[in-house]
């Protein structure tokens, strides 16, 4: 076999495992879908009887001239009561469809969303926020209209071809063979759209994930777009990017186009054929009316289910190709954090101990080299150091966002992979440069729905950050309203509230990782009358870009190249006259300390 040969053999296993893979999740709802299917049963039994009054009425009633309004009246009203049979079993088993296809998106989702939360960070560097959110979005969407009834409904509509088929053979063989000979060429047609059909989707997928990506990223940059003027050549980029999507998405219709047309000429094609074989026989008197009617209805309805099923082909198609997506996630446990394995942290000393640490984000570029350092318990140390001299690394291993390849990380004395990682995190409150807030209210940022922390602590823990004396002046106080990204409040004004979070949680270990770059001298001295109190019963860590916020420190570590070049106080390192005294000065003589 050829490798194209091999590569196709692969892809359409996948698909079946994929497509068995979904049907597991209608396993919790299967006494729901078997009555769905009990009432596809009886919908088409309804369906099947109705064509059967006509003939009945036309053949023994009115080509004979007989005029008994009784029996009449009696026909019409069956007739009636399984229209409204139908009508009503109709409903009920859309209503149990939608109720099931909703309830396993609502379960897909929110598993894949759980997964998400628990991937390591190396995942998201890795893997675009367009891309992820299309997972989430999109291919979930995808799955919808599968999980409401198109597994269902191909099952009715398989039900009723082959109801039809045995109905026209009670009725009358000859004409049954006349009747589905059409079948070859309608195999043909959908193996031919089905070919077509599965390439064309897998790249228009790949075209949604691209836009998304593109415009995930472009908004959140859109202030940057506007101050170097580049609305135009981002615009023409996503004018690109959609005219692919374009003959993608077109190429879709134009498929879709083909196929109800195409089972329309060839349903139209055998009624033609029917009525030619028919028209003789009629005349001849071998042949009732009646049922050369019958046979049209059921020729048309056998010609509706099979339209019915090709065109929810393209929804199978769709769904595999998305949960393909998804599965790719939800099987990834390779770079899925293990957050409750491990040992429970409970009282901690707040003593941290690098040993030997060597660690590179990817193969051996290293970031840290051999790197070894302690700090005491209620310590306060410094990190100095240029733009990518691993200082901000150094938080992220201790959080465990990524693993040492060399080396070992204490805390307490125990090695921290021994940890749970949800009691370590517990334990470390990280305030960032680039403070990140919900939308939602000031309450809720602080709090980030830990009902162990009160309104009362909430309000304690801003007044100690002096962050109350802003919120308070606000029309909604602590209820105040804040939206996407805390776009309405200063960068101070997110920094304090971020400051009052981490005071919220209680940590053991406060890291503050350049929090005070962003902000004017002003509340930079807001700060930094809080800073001490802050600092003063826990291990805290600075990561300093302002050399004058780290001279009350118990111990400042100057990095270069992922290396200690010095350690000590800041006047020992003043005295010293290295690396740490030359930018002080620098910053000295540059205002900017």
């Amino acid at each position: 076999m050829s490798v194209a040969g091999q590569k196709y053999k692969m892809g359409e296993n996948s698909s079946k495992f994929q497509f068995l893979r979904l049907m597991g999740y209608y396993r919790p709802h299967l006494p729901l879908l078997f009555l769905s299917l009990i009432l596809v049963i009886v919908i088409n039994a309804v369906v099947l009887i109705k064509p059967y009054i006509i003939k009945h009425v036309i053949d023994n009633y009115i080509v004979r001239d007989i005029n008994n309004s009784s029996i009449l009246w009696e026909m019409g009203s069956i007739y009636f009561a399984l229209v409204v049979i139908g009508a009503v079993f109709t409903y009920a088993q859309n209503y149990l469809l939608t109720y099931i296809g909703q309830k396993i998106m609502f379960n897909i989702r929110n598993s894949l969303f759980g997964h998400i939360q628990n991937m390591s960070m190396s995942f998201f560097d890795k893997n675009s926020t367009g891309r992820i959110l299309t997972r989430v979005t999109n291919d979930v969407e995808a799955l919808n209209d599968l999980f409401s009834g198109v597994l269902v409904n191909i099952f009715r509509d398989s039900v009723m071809v082959a109801g039809i088929v045995f109905a026209m053979a009670l009725l009358d063989v000859r004409l049954m063979l006349i009747s589905i000979s059409c079948i070859p060429l309608i195999v043909l047609a959908t193996v031919i759209y089905r070919i077509a059909a599965r390439k064309n989707f897998v790249k228009m997928k790949g075209m949604i994930a691209r836009i998304n990506g593109f415009l995930a990223e472009n908004i959140q940059g859109m202030k940057l777009v506007q101050i170097f003027h580049r609305e135009k050549e981002k615009y023409r980029e996503l004018e690109e990017l959609d005219r692919e999507y374009f003959r993608f998405s077109f190429r879709e219709i134009i498929l879709n186009s083909f196929s109800r047309p195409l089972v329309d000429i060839i349903n139209n094609l055998t009624i033609a054929v029917l009525i030619y074989f028919c028209t003789g026989r009629i005349i001849e008197n071998t042949l009732q009316i009646g049922l050369l009617y019958a046979f049209i209805t059921y020729i048309k309805q056998f010609f509706d289910p099979i339209s019915t099923i090709s065109e929810q082909y393209t929804t199978i198609q769709s769904a595999v190709v998305s949960s393909g997506r998804i599965f790719e996630i939800l099987d990834n446990a390779a770079m899925q954090e293990d957050i409750r394995q491990g040992r429970t942290l409970e009282e901690v000393r707040g003593e941290i101990e690098f040993k030997n640490v060597w660690f590179a984000y990817d193969n051996e570029n290293w970031i840290l080299k051999d790197l070894s350092f302690k700090i005491a318990p209620r310590e306060t140390v410094a990190f100095v150091g240029a733009t990518g001299s691993g200082k901000s690394t150094i938080i992220s291993l201790l959080t465990r966002f990524y693993d040492i390849q060399k080396g070992e990380i204490l805390l307490d004395g125990v090695n921290i992979k021994e940890y749970k990682l949800s009691s370590l995190r517990r334990q470390i409150a990280v305030v960032l440069q680039d403070v990140f807030l919900f939308s939602g209210d000031i309450l809720s940022n602080i709090r980030l729905n830990n009902g162990e922390i009160s309104e009362e602590d909430i309000e304690a823990a801003a007044k100690y950050v002096n962050a109350a004396g802003f919120i308070e002046q606000l029309p909604g106080k602590y209820s105040e309203k804040v939206k996407e990204r805390g776009c309405t409040f200063s960068a101070g004004q997110r920094q304090l509230i971020s400051f009052a979070r981490a005071v919220a949680f209680k940590p053991s270990i406060l890291v503050l990782d350049e929090a005070t770059a962003n902000i004017d001298t002003e509340t930079e001295l807001v700060i930094q009358s809080a800073l001490a109190r802050i600092t003063r019963d826990r291990t805290s860590i600075i990561i300093a870009h302002r050399l004058s916020t780290i001279r009350n420190a118990h111990k400042i570590i100057v990095i270069h190249k992922g290396r200690i070049r010095e350690m000590g106080t800041h006047a020992g390192l003043m005295e010293a006259e290295g690396l740490y005294s030359r930018l002080y000065r620098l910053q000295s003589s540059r205002g900017a300390l």
